[in-house]
């Protein structure tokens, strides 16, 4: 990907097989709640020590699974029913090294007030 753009917020865009319309409200960062795991182990008979039950390390952790595409926190428009708010990941479009780092950056400089886009784009 050479030129990454962002969609627009306030935009309507309608989803790639054409089922339904969707209003961007903004990019996001996919997120995991790893307290929604399930039990550490689900085995009758434990081999060695049992797992703690306690989790380490935080609890919301970049989903792995999308770093390298674009999320976006929309809102569902469906006519006849109420709009739905979700996250859509387009999986089908992918990020260059350098927006990837910005997107889902671990560094302290990324969480500063001013660090709206990358500075490529």
């Amino acid at each position: 990907m050479n030129k990454f753009e962002f969609f627009k917020t306030d935009a309507i865009q309608s989803s790639y097989g054409g089922q339904f319309s969707y209003k961007v409200i903004g990019p996001c960062c996919r997120l995991y709640d790893r307290e929604e795991l399930p039990w550490p182990c689900s085995r009758l008979a434990w081999r060695s020590k049992e797992p703690s039950w306690r989790r380490i390390g935080a609890r919301f952790v970049a989903d792995m699974a999308s770093r390298k595409c674009p999320s976006y926190s929309v809102q569902i428009l469906e006519p006849g029913s109420k709009p739905v708010e979700t996250v859509i990941t387009l999986f089908s479009k992918k990020f260059s090294s350098e927006i990837q780092e910005w997107w889902y950056s671990k560094k302290p400089g990324s969480k500063e007030p001013g660090n709206v886009l990358p500075e490529s784009i």
